[in-house]
């Protein structure tokens, strides 16, 4: 364990550090020190665009080291944390860029997050500043940080991109502040805390999850190796910059690689499409509803999107449908099931081939830059391929733990193994099979029943866009699964269709839903994941009504 400058503990030790310093995989490199290689090299670059706006790398240095002078002057210093709650905006990537320049903790907040969220992430973090929108999407976000000041203490600064609000300072205003000739960068500690962003969670309190400058560079020199990307590359970043996903793709890599980023603050499938062809996009990653989306239209619009090369997808249950109606859309583009979390952002990385479509489509790929154990969830002990168990994974890309000691107690193991709380098998060729979260089993008169494998035959049906299945209570078998629809246009399902249609899969008959619920959407996470407990208490209201 180790004292960070920001004053948490995290999970390092010194023989971690010398052990992946020695194997070269932490390159002990900030994004600034990056930055200042990619300027060094290639000055007048692009690479951001946000609709008219373009920023070169030299543009982007000279208002990354403004921002930073502005916030050394008013008193920030290594460890303070910041926290941005802004949408896909290049002000965005400034901010982190600055605060990796001075050692400070940068604090992405969802910017769809309101009061209840951004009041307790303030108050955890012990945010010293906040950039914010004045509003965006209708909403005014000034007004609620001046709802909660009294109850934030640490919070000196609030600062407002693209508009002005009382008791603020503007955007603009901050960076005529900085003096960038006579601003010195001062050395950063590649090891310290450099973010710290809330798990969107599906129950309780959300978690500071702590990562150093290291741990992300890492998750991005895997990807770029395993796709093999370079500075030929053009990343379409629709994914909000908030969510780890945005975060490390939209304002990370495009210094790592030298690759421009093109930002979309709102989610067009036509628009994206278009801005794949006009800029040549050859990468972009999101999750599930993105690429269904994106692949209806170019199917309608016969927009085969001939640049794009690869879009890995996650973050939500990926059925093997979707990857196979991509690939018959998409002239070449490669896609696949990926796996991961804000703390262990990718532990697989699907596949990197046409040629290996069926193993994309239908497990989330090969495990990539971690050690991975499958194990009994009761007993702890390793289980071997083919066998369901809970995911365990450490690797030179985990995070350095949570900001709440208690979290990193029942998390992790004394040898670093994270317990991910998701369950998968292995496949004999190493590929992994999420089959649920642990929490998510169906236990039908004591025997398990895991919701993805119905799932899956579920999004078989042609009348079935997606489908999601929760434990519902009953009287005798404990608990029976409940099937949550959303239909496709102008589809018609019965319950009695679906059982009949299950009947031909071969499926047992005891894990075949014994309720259905259509419904319009599903509610989701911040992060694109179906809130099954919210479904699950859905269908336990509506059972107790009916009784």
């Amino acid at each position: 364990m180790r004292e960070d400058v920001s004053g948490w503990t995290t999970r390092l030790t010194d023989a971690l550090i010398a052990e992946n310093t020695a194997s070269g995989i932490w390159r002990n490199q900030t994004l600034a020190d990056q930055l200042a290689d990619v300027c060094a090299c290639n000055p007048d670059k692009i690479l951001l665009i946000e609709g008219d706006t373009r920023l070169t790398v030299a543009e982007i240095d000279l208002q990354a080291r403004a921002l930073a002078s502005a916030l050394q002057k008013r008193g920030l210093v290594a460890g303070d944390v910041v926290s941005v709650s802004l949408p896909n905006w290049p002000e965005t990537v400034l901010i982190d860029l600055a605060c990796a320049m001075l050692g400070l903790v940068c604090n992405p907040i969802i910017p769809i997050y309101r009061d209840a969220e951004v009041s307790y992430i303030l108050q955890d973090a012990g945010s010293k500043a906040i950039f914010i929108p004045t509003t965006f999407r209708k909403f005014d976000y000034a007004d609620m940080i001046e709802r909660h000041r009294t109850d934030l203490p640490a919070l000196e600064h609030v600062i407002t991109v693209r508009g002005e609000a009382a008791g603020t300072t503007p955007f603009e205003r901050l960076l005529s502040e900085g003096d960038t000739d006579g601003f010195v960068r001062p050395y950063v500690d590649p090891n310290a805390v450099k973010l710290i962003m809330y798990t969107s969670g599906t129950t309780g309190r959300p978690k500071g999850v702590l990562h150093s400058h290291n741990t992300i560079d890492t998750e991005i020199q895997a990807i770029a190796d395993f796709l093999s990307l370079d500075d030929s590359d053009v990343i379409l970043m629709p994914s909000p910059v908030s969510h780890i996903t945005g975060y490390l793709y939209g304002i990370q890599m495009p210094f790592i690689l030298n690759a421009p980023a093109v930002f979309m603050d709102s989610w067009d499938a036509h628009e994206a499409a278009d801005k794949i062809d006009k800029y040549g996009v050859t990468f972009t990653i999101a999750a599930t509803v993105f690429l269904q989306e994106l692949t209806d239209f170019s199917v309608k619009n016969d927009r085969s999107l001939p640049s794009l090369r690869y879009f890995p997808s996650g973050g939500a249950p990926v059925p093997p449908e979707v990857i196979y109606n991509a690939h018959r859309a998409f002239a070449r583009c490669i896609c696949s099931r990926v796996y991961g979390s804000t703390e262990a952002p990718t532990v697989t990385l699907g596949v990197s081939g046409r040629d290996e479509e069926e193993l994309g489509a239908t497990t989330e790929g090969y495990i990539v830059g971690h050690e991975v154990k499958i194990v009994d969830p009761a007993t702890g002990d390793e289980v071997p391929p083919g066998v369901e168990g809970e995911i365990l994974s450490r690797g030179p890309e985990m995070c350095l733990g949570y900001a709440a000691a208690e979290h990193n107690d029942e998390a992790f193991e004394p040898d670093g193994y994270f317990h991910t709380g998701d369950l998968a098998t292995l496949t004999a060729n190493g590929a992994m099979v999420i089959t649920g979260r642990s929490k998510d089993l169906i236990i039908r008169g004591g025997e398990n029943i895991s919701p993805r494998e119905v799932e899956d035959a579920l999004h078989e049906h042609p009348a079935i866009h997606e489908a999601a299945v929760v434990a519902m209570p009953h009287e005798r078998m404990g608990e029976t699964g409940c099937a949550f629809v959303v239909l496709q246009d102008d589809a018609e399902l019965s319950f009695e269709a679906l059982i009949a249609f299950l009947g031909k899969t071969g499926m047992a008959k005891q894990k075949y839903p014994e309720r259905i619920e259509i419904i319009e959407a599903f509610p989701r996470t911040a992060a694109g994941k179906i809130r099954k407990n919210v479904l699950r208490d859905d269908v336990a209201e509506k059972l107790a009504r009916e009784a």
